[in-house]
This record gives C-alpha cells, structure tokens and sequence, in this order.
C-alpha cells in the first residue's frame, strides 16, 4: 500500500500527472459553477425553462474553463490558434452541452409528469445535468489533451521549470 502511495505521489509531479490533476480541477470548478448557476437560474425562477436554464448554466462555466484549461492545465501562453485550440474547444463544449441538454429534455419530461415541490424539480434538472458532465468528463479529457498538446521535450522542460520557480 505505502509502495502504491509513493508511485501516486511520484506520478501526481509528473508532468503527465500535474496536467491531469489540473484538468480536474478545472473541470470540478467549471461543474460547480454550472451547477450553481443552473440552480439558480432555475431554482429562483430567473429562467423557468428546464432547458433554457441548462444551456445559461452550461454557457456560463464554459468562458473561465476554457481559458484556465488552456493557461493552467496545459500551459499555453498568447493568442488562441482558431483552427486548433478556440474551434476544437468550443466544438467539444456544444457537444458537452448538448449531452446535458439531452439530460434536460428527460429532466423536462419527469418535472412535467409529476407534481413534486419545484425544489426538488430543481434538484431533479440540476443533478441531471450533473450527470451529464461525468458522462462526458473523459471523453473531452482525451480530446482536450490533443488540442493543447506541447510539442517537444524542451518546451515541457522549459514549462517544469517554470513552475517550479514560482511559488505555489
């Protein structure tokens, strides 16, 4: 068990292992914000629509993930290349957000069938698009690594180096 922790620990510094790590911090970050925002726009009745309150919530945490994805996570520094970092992005992030709003039609359609308190309809659309973010977490974790992949073993060593100098 202790040899599992010290090769975990060995691979959380890694750069591999730093990335991941940072991807899902990003990515928790950017459920909670959709999540929060969702509840709100739904829960308050700011947006009464299941599905309309789904996209605003979604549309919200995708601006801030996508720039601490590219800054953070994997360390990209001046202008957004359209064709292979901004398009790639957004194209994963309307498709993600399609996924949910598949969620959303069924959440729609179970809120719609029964008489349940809207507080717990607001549980009900907001777990689901909860839901619909694990289900898609992976596959846009393999496309994203693609996307802002560093080129050559200098520029990661260049990268290492840097964040090694500055303070945590």
């Amino acid at each position: 068990m202790i040899t599992r922790l010290r090769s975990l620990r060995s691979w959380s510094k890694s750069h591999q292992g730093k990335k991941l790590i940072r991807y899902t911090m990003v990515s928790a970050s950017s459920t909670v914000i959709s999540f929060l925002a969702l509840s709100a726009f739904y829960g308050l009745k700011i947006i009464p629509s299941v599905i309309l309150s789904t996209l605003a919530g979604n549309l919200v945490a995708s601006v801030p993930a996508y720039q601490l994805n590219r800054r953070w996570t994997w360390g990209k520094r001046g202008k957004s290349q359209l064709r292979r970092e901004v398009v790639p992005f957004w194209a994963m992030t309307f498709i993600g957000i399609c996924v949910s709003l598949v969620g959303a039609v069924w959440a729609r359609h179970e809120v719609r069938s029964h008489h349940w308190s809207h507080l717990a309809n607001t549980a009900l659309v907001s777990f689901t698009n909860l839901a619909s973010f694990a289900i898609f977490w992976v596959l846009k974790l393999i496309v994203f690594n693609r996307i802002f992949h560093v080129e050559t073993i200098e520029e990661i060593d260049e990268q290492l180096s840097a964040e090694e100098s500055t303070p945590s």
